[in-house]
């Protein structure tokens, strides 16, 4: 059976396509990066297109046809084609001179989801710029779009996030072939802006582990229904602070003439907490280990538990919270573990 051929005709992963590869791999490594990027003719480049070197070849038959018969018209043709083209290059490089591209950090995804890249394309001239090529620079996908006069452009391009930790964004290429379609003019943007991947969540995670409040849930229910305090709160002392003061109650208590004010019981909510260990949660691997994790911190903070991260292997816990600051917290850690 005769091996997988591309579109371009080749097999792939054949001994050429893995040469063009490396050196592409080896001139982007050598490019500069930065926040932002302006075209200039220092990072501009040329070559012709197909179109452009069976132009080229068609040029040649005519010349040679011209001279051998003496064909005025032959010359004629020849010069005006010629001429044709070389003026699209100067066209085509004022196509693509002074555009400025920024190219910003997406926000975090899970690994195996997207990631969103917002790419602007600023155009600070009085004239429009046409047919804009815009694709990652080992991508095949082309978006074409135009740069309205003194305008800026959001482009989106997308890239699969396969692991977790930070990832240097991908470059991206914008060409353009016009006005003629026979020269490709393209430029090429490293930026230094990383995107931050958090471990993949586990499909069907075990439940949540139990607070430490439920082994003596008994007990603690009985102390507070003798004590006359609701779950969670108790009567005001003398030396509380005033942050645990629960001010609905306190307003209704003033509405009713009552004054008695309730603050939130630390005790009882420490008892609540819910703590997620790598060493408890019943797998040895370690990759293993954190995508459970991360399930489990997206599952309580969907129920709005406070919950506590603990990593192990000499990374710093995470103290028992709750709300988004906390579960972005916790998913940084896990993502840089």
């Amino acid at each position: 059976m005769n091996p997988p051929s591309a579109a371009s005709g080749q097999p792939r992963n054949s001994p050429l396509q893995r040469l063009r590869q490396r050196m592409r791999q080896w001139w982007l490594a050598h490019l500069p990066s930065a926040s932002s990027h302006a075209v200039s003719r220092r990072n501009l480049y040329l070559l012709p297109t197909r179109a452009g070197w069976m132009l080229a070849l068609t040029l040649l038959v005519l010349l040679v046809t011209s001279i051998n018969f003496q064909l005025n018209l032959g010359f004629l043709l020849t010069f005006m084609l010629t001429g044709a083209a070389l003026v699209s290059v100067g066209i085509g490089y004022r196509n693509l001179l002074g555009l400025q591209l920024e190219l910003h950090a997406p926000e975090a995804q899970f690994a195996g989801q997207a990631l969103r890249l917002d790419l602007r394309l600023h155009n600070p001239s009085r004239r429009a710029r046409y047919a804009l090529g815009i694709r990652q620079y080992q991508g095949l996908e082309l978006s074409q779009s135009d740069a309205p006069a003194q305008a800026t452009t959001p482009m989106q391009l997308s890239t699969p996030a396969e692991r977790r930790g930070y990832h240097s964004l991908p470059a991206v290429l914008v060409e353009t072939r016009f006005p003629l379609g026979v020269f490709r003019m393209w430029t090429v943007f490293r930026t230094t802006e990383k995107a931050l991947v958090y471990p993949c969540p586990e499909t069907n995670p075990p439940p949540l582990p139990l607070g430490l409040a439920d082994a003596g849930a008994g007990s603690s229910a009985s102390l507070r229904a003798s004590s006359g305090e609701f779950d969670g709160v108790r009567s005001y002392r003398r030396g509380d602070p005033l942050k645990l003061v629960v001010w609905k109650k306190a307003a209704t208590s003033l509405a009713t003439g009552s004054g008695h004010f309730v603050v939130r019981d630390n005790q009882h909510q420490a008892q609540q907490d819910v703590w997620l260990d790598a060493q408890q949660c019943g797998l040895a691997e370690r990759e293993a280990q954190l995508s459970r994790l991360t399930a489990w911190v997206v599952m309580a903070d969907q129920q709005g538990l406070r919950y506590g991260l603990r990593l192990g292997s000499g990374h710093a816990d995470q103290a028992a919270d709750s709300g988004a600051e906390h579960r972005q917290a916790c998913l940084r850690a896990l993502a840089l573990a």
